[in-house]
């Protein structure tokens, strides 16, 4: 029988569905976006019929809608063969994908406290379609697992020890399939194998960070025990002094609007006050939009003093990769971030750049470059396709 993987990422308000076969293509892919929200609505890509939903749809509804438009139209068998979920946050419980089940669950559930805004729907997504499709295989991907090979002095924060022996306070980092995934295709495009490959990924969309991979395994990496440490995003913070939270607690501003105000209105988008979208911000700037161009030098210093933190813990480095939304795309941010680097020995081809790599294999580095720079797209949804596939297969 022919394999079909169905890949189910659950945000905070929205559901991205794709289905892969046995060659790992991609036969479709759907959105579901303002869920629970009057507005909802939902759409397969490259398909201009509508997908009703109802109003104030919730992740179970949306995710029935959808597998119900894949049937309907011809894309999806009855039922899939496998299903792959995105989880974020696995703690320290799992190192690398399982199989789900009851105690699988309960064990996501118990790390719903250190990622309030994400295992919660991503639980609501299992649970969806583990009623719908009792009897198919289901699998857990953790963006925390890769990068669970993080030593002590580089995942333990400098706080009394009872903080994680007894809460768990630790950095666990994220993103982690899409840096696993940076890792082989560099290793691929370099000639290499993973296991003597080391680069430094940097994933840049509306959540950034940025890692050191060590002969194939994670070292270091810029998030820490949220997604709210490290690079500067979309509209979350990166690093700030701790300080600030009693600061503008002194200036009448709550615990919980602090939090809101780091996460969802901060970064990119509180910098320019217009935007947290890279693109619009490089318009603005051009058109003398002088906050937007600042939001752009700051993403990208910002960026460029973790590419050196980076190489601390590596003893050689392949390549410096870019990835994400941002990273694939943007080439006034990496000649920007690059242009900070000068004294590391990287430099830039400048028409290899503009063009993303895409005439040059990925490559984007001059011929004086001390290392070679990369722009590789990345594909998370494929590395759950194939460890769900994988793991079906022992069910």
């Amino acid at each position: 029988m022919k394999q079909s993987i169905l890949v189910v990422n659950c945000g905070s308000s929205s559901l991205k569905l794709a289905l892969f076969d046995e060659n790992e293509e991609k036969l479709v892919s759907a959105i579901a976006e303002r869920l629970n929200e009057p507005q909802a609505f939902a759409r397969i890509n490259g398909d201009d019929r509508i997908v009703e939903l109802p109003a104030k749809a919730n992740h179970k509804q949306a995710l029935s809608a959808l597998v119900s438009a894949f049937r309907e139209r011809d894309f999806m068998p009855a039922a899939p063969t496998s299903i792959g979920h995105r989880v974020v946050h696995g703690g320290e419980t799992f190192r690398e994908a399982v199989l789900i089940d009851n105690g699988v669950v309960d064990a996501i559930n118990d790390c719903a406290g250190l990622a309030p805004l994400h295992n919660p729907v991503n639980l609501a997504g299992i649970e969806a379609t583990r009623e719908q499709f009792p009897e198919i295989p289901q699998v857990a991907v953790f963006d925390t697992a890769y990068h669970q090979t993080l030593a002590p002095h580089a995942y333990l924060y400098a706080l009394p020890e009872s903080y994680y022996r007894d809460w768990s306070v630790r950095r666990y980092g994220f993103h982690g399939t899409s840096h696993f995934f940076m890792a082989n295709e560099a290793a691929r495009l370099l000639g290499k194998t993973l296991a003597t490959t080391s680069i430094i990924s940097a994933h840049l969309g509306n959540g950034c960070s940025i890692t050191a991979i060590k002969n194939g395994a994670s070292v270091d990496t810029s998030m820490g025990l949220t997604p709210l440490e490290g690079l500067v995003m979309g509209t979350r913070s990166g690093d700030i002094d701790p300080g600030l939270f009693d600061y503008l607690n002194s200036r009448g501003m709550q615990l919980a609007d602090v939090h809101k105000e780091l996460n969802q209105n901060s970064g990119l988008l509180g910098i320019s006050g217009k935007t947290n979208d890279m693109r619009t911000l490089c318009e603005l700037a051009d058109q003398g939009h002088e906050p937007s161009a600042l939001a752009i030098e700051i993403f990208s210093f910002r960026l460029a003093k973790y590419v050196g933190a980076m190489m601390a813990s590596l003893d050689h480095l392949d390549a410096l990769v870019f990835t994400g939304g941002i990273g694939e795309n943007s080439s006034r941010v990496r000649q920007k971030t690059l242009g900070h680097l000068k004294l590391l020995g990287f430099d830039l081809d400048s028409d290899r750049n503009q063009h993303n790599g895409r005439r040059s294999d990925g490559r984007i580095e001059s011929a004086n470059s001390r290392f070679p720079i990369l722009v590789i797209p990345t594909n998370e949804e494929l590395v759950i396709a194939r460890e769900a596939a994988r793991l079906a297969e022992s069910f």
